[in-house]
């Protein structure tokens, strides 16, 4: 059977000239700029020891245009404006001297890919590895992430998450102050780089997905105001201008986000793309350019013969971006689903304040495992209204849900994990909450193993103003969402440099023992047919005398009779589930399992649960499923 995304159909998307340095036949490239701002704009060639200026040909809507032959790889350009200031191209491919300087033309067809044969990974099986590339290695490069791809997917990875890599200022950035949306950040090894890692993670059976940002752009090196109207003053979003996606010149705004969505998808093999806060993508078209972006995705789908997926992050609770667009949706693959993490980290750590004052009891870690939004139209104290809507007809592989992500962490004053937070039995319960959980899962990077490290907010701005204004604000950010605590300074490198993963899990230890935990709570996802039916399973809260909360979770196959019971225990006490167990089930899992450093011994009666123990339990003589315990 084909995968749902190469049956669809759909018109085919009106098209403008796409932009930047563009390859032709033989060594020709045409130089494409969409430039209605300036009165003139001249091709600036930095062919030996002076830039040689070559007048642009005017085109209908303001674009311009120039066609040169014999362009060798690499070839410096950039763009005058009036005759006047220079700037590199907005639609540049490649910045190998940062975002300040000139731009160079590079020829992705001309990249060495080996991935013919590669089917890719259908979005139920997908398991998400968010990483950070300058954090992951010490070296911070896309060749530095290759060597790791193999024990990521031993371990049961099945897809890693770059954070943002469209050029930005400086070596030291989360990735969304970018400013050349098309260009790989040079310090990481550009296009080149990123094309090999691509190529790689295909090798070890790995999708990749790229988080990229539609919604702002960065505060440095931003030029693009100075060639087009690409911002609008009629939104705001908290990092800076909106984007123009519905106002005079949006055509050609909506064209080049589509470009750059091919671009990633075709030219670098991409697998998907993650959409950073769709809900700061502002545009009252009739049709959203959401709708757009997943039209294209599936266009590729259908050419390459291969699942692409769009996921977008909304804090929204709006089933509509899963929606068909026969019901008013915008048919993407699936959204992130924050309501699961802050039921699951406000019970734990029992914080309260900013967006989890609406969090912490047992009910709703219950019933998250079966709601991906907690919040369907109640009223949150929070937002002081009400918020989201019933997710109707959403199965759960349309949500990634988390433990920890880039935000969860590194929006806390010192980027503290949750390793940092919590006990070790803690720090178990949670992954199998996650992992058992009816939902696609993402983990972020060194979460699998308990990594200490932090990952606080970090860059690397040189403009002295704007530097202050980072620190203010941050500060500000934090006051406002009650968290409390002295972030360390985002420009300094040492706080980049505390960021990097110590990769490290030495036998017998606990980091060692939780990852051995994730390994074989991944083999369960993978192999038994109860995880694998993302229809809403049953949850509820236990009536236990004395003790508790304890949660009950009951995921059945659809294929098979095969039924899983997991029971986890929310408090830090021991609690007593023989009442509800008896001979017919067999003990698959714990948490607490003497192979993960849990305290549970093989004499422990398996109707007792250890202080925040998740017991697993299948029916005997049904299917029976590995018994990992």
């Amino acid at each position: 059977m084909s995968h749902p995304s190469l049956q669809a159909s759909s018109e085919p998307l009106p098209s403008l000239p796409p932009c930047g340095a563009l390859e032709l036949d033989g060594d020709a490239v045409v130089w494409r700029i969409w430039a209605p701002t300036p009165s003139s704009v001249e091709l600036v060639l930095y062919d030996g020891d002076e830039p040689r200026y070559v007048p642009m040909q005017r085109e209908d809507r303001g674009y311009y245009s120039h066609i040169e032959e014999g362009v060798p790889e690499g070839q410096r350009y950039a763009y005058r404006l009036d005759g006047g200031n220079i700037y590199p191209d907005p639609c540049s491919r490649w910045q190998p001297d940062g975002p300040h300087r000139a731009s160079a033309v590079v020829r992705t067809s001309r990249f060495r890919f080996s991935d013919a044969d590669w089917q890719g990974i259908e979005k139920r099986d997908l398991v998400i590895y968010e990483l950070h590339v300058g954090t992951f290695t010490r070296e911070g490069t896309f060749a530095a992430v290759i060597p790791r791809l193999k024990e990521l997917a031993d371990l049961g990875i099945t897809a890693i998450e770059l954070m943002p890599i469209g050029q930005f200022p400086g070596n030291r950035n989360w990735g969304y102050d970018g400013v050349h949306p098309f260009a790989p950040q040079n310090s990481y090894g550009g296009p080149a780089g990123l094309a090999q890692l691509v190529d790689a993670c295909h090798r070890h059976g790995l999708a990749i997905l790229l988080d990229v940002v539609y919604n702002h752009c960065g505060p440095e090196g931003n030029y693009l105001a100075r060639y087009a109207p690409y911002f609008t003053d009629r939104y705001t979003t908290p990092w800076g201008a909106a984007i123009n996606f519905d106002g005079p010149g949006s055509d050609c705004v909506r064209q080049i986000v589509l470009d750059n969505v091919r671009m990633w998808l075709a030219d670098y093999h991409f697998d998907g793309l993650r959409l950073d806060a769709v809900h700061t993508i502002y545009d009252f078209s009739a049709r959203h350019i959401l709708a757009d972006i997943e039209q294209v995705a599936r266009q590729e789908s259908r050419r390459q013969g291969r699942p692409l997926h769009v996921i977008a992050e909304s804090d929204l609770n709006d089933p509509r971006l899963l929606w068909p667009v026969e019901r008013g949706g915008y048919d993407l693959s699936a959204q992130w689903s924050d309501d699961f993490h802050h039921a699951v980290h406000a019970h734990l750590t029992g914080e309260r304040h900013s967006y989890y004052l609406d969090f912490g009891t047992a009910e709703q870690v219950c019933q998250s495992l079966v709601e991906p939004f907690l919040y369907r139209g109640q009223y949150s104290r929070f937002r002081d209204c009400r918020h989201g809507a019933p997710p109707v007809g959403l199965a759960g592989d349309r949500f990634v849900c988390c433990l920890q992500n880039h935000d969860q962490i590194g929006n806390r004053p010192g980027g503290e994990r949750l390793t940092r937070l919590l006990a070790p039995p803690q720090l178990r319960l949670a992954a199998s909450l996650l992992l058992l959980s009816p939902y696609l899962p993402l983990i972020f990077m060194g979460e699998e193993y308990g990594e200490e490290a932090s990952f606080p907010f970090f860059c690397s701005f040189t403009d002295a103003d704007l530097v202050e204004s980072i620190r203010r604000g941050r500060q500000a950010d934090f006051a406002f969402h009650g968290a409390t605590g002295t972030a360390p300074d985002p420009l300094a490198e040492e706080t980049f440099a505390c960021a990097r993963l110590s990769w490290s899990w030495p036998a017998g230890s606990i980091r060692a023992g939780l990852r051995q935990l994730y390994a074989d709570l991944l083999t369960a996802r993978r192999t038994w047919p109860a995880l694998q039916n993302f229809d809403r399973p049953q949850a509820a809260l236990l009536p236990l005398d004395g003790s508790g909360p304890v949660v009950e979770l009951v995921r059945q196959a659809s294929s098979t009779q095969q039924t899983l019971r997991a029971f986890f225990n929310l408090s830090g006490e021991p609690a007593d589930i023989g009442q509800h167990v008896d001979e017919a089930w067999r003990l698959a899992l714990s948490s607490e399992s003497s192979s993960y450093l849990g305290q549970r011994r093989h004499s422990d009666p398996p109707s007792r649960l250890y202080p925040h123990e998740c017991l697993v339990f299948h029916a005997t003589g049904r299917n029976e499923a590995p018994k990992l315990v």
